[in-house]
């Protein structure tokens, strides 16, 4: 069915404004996810809940797929004024949870990143602060351009430091400290990984000078080696993966006879067979 441009319907609106290609990349993405999904899903279903639950993960992914997608595409019918407005809220609600996987979350292979809820099962909230701190992050930067370019203008110099201009990139930089604070308290490296990197970024499109990213970089780099040197876990993967013969390799050894027997393009869905030992991530 042809929408028209003159179509001022809700769908004609949504049609004709939305970003088509990154919508068409997030459906092949969604794609790839559910082909992985048929094809390791079952085997991991039976290992954990035996042979009458071989589907059940599968259906619940796909139940979930199907309220994400109708969430995508709920959010992207929002101004970009009620996007932030759900960004900020949303990004203060998952802190707030992910912070209360310290005190109320199990832990699970020495991390406490799950909450339990009734009937809707475990939720790692990090995962919903993820894309809400992106977008916070963002609006904070933006309004730090803009205060920049009002000072240009009026040729403003006073205020030092506690110009906005200023004001609203340190606003980012607290906020990321929090969930760094947050997330390396759980532990959560490999999120926290992430996110800093999403925020360098971000900082680097922004305009930021490029000294100073160079310096941000640098003092990640002074992070990651001493959390090789203060942390215990950090060091023995780190080890494992550069000599393997220094202690149990049995993911490594399991991921990469997967890559063995499936070769460059697979084997085909559902007909892998060394997933039925895959172990958990």
């Amino acid at each position: 069915m042809a929408i028209s441009r003159s179509d001022n319907s809700t769908l004609g609106r949504w049609w004709w404004t939305v970003d088509r290609w990154t919508l068409g990349a997030l459906l092949i993405l969604i794609g790839f996810g559910y082909v992985m999904m048929l094809a390791a899903s079952p085997a991991v279903a039976e290992r954990v809940m035996g042979n009458a639950s071989r589907s059940l993960l599968f259906v619940k992914q796909v139940v979930f797929l199907g309220m994400a997608a109708a969430l995508m595409v709920m959010v992207s019918l929002l101004t970009p004024r009620n996007i932030k407005h759900l960004a900020i809220i949303g990004c203060i609600g998952a802190l707030v949870l992910t912070a209360a996987t310290l005190v109320i979350g199990f832990e699970t292979k020495g991390a406490r990143r799950w909450l339990a809820f009734p009937l809707l099962g475990t939720m790692q909230p990090s995962e919903f602060l993820k894309p809400c701190f992106a977008v916070v992050i963002a609006w904070l930067l933006a309004e730090g351009k803009s205060a920049a370019a009002v000072r240009a203008a009026s040729g403003d110099r006073g205020w030092g430091l506690l110009h906005p201009q200023r004001l609203w990139p340190m606003a980012a930089f607290v906020l990321l400290g929090v969930v760094a604070i947050v997330l390396k308290s759980q532990p959560d490296f490999g999120m926290l990984m992430v996110v800093v990197s999403m925020f360098l970024a971000q900082f680097f499109v922004a305009g930021l000078n490029l000294a100073f990213v160079g310096a941000l970089g640098i003092g990640g780099v002074g992070l990651a080696v001493g959390a090789y040197f203060t942390l215990d876990h950090v060091r023995s993967r780190v080890d494992r993966f550069l000599d393997p013969a220094s202690g149990d390799t049995f993911q490594i050894t399991k991921a990469m006879e997967a890559f063995g027997n499936g070769g460059l393009f697979g084997r085909g869905p559902g007909e892998g067979r060394v997933k039925n030992a895959l172990p958990d991530a």
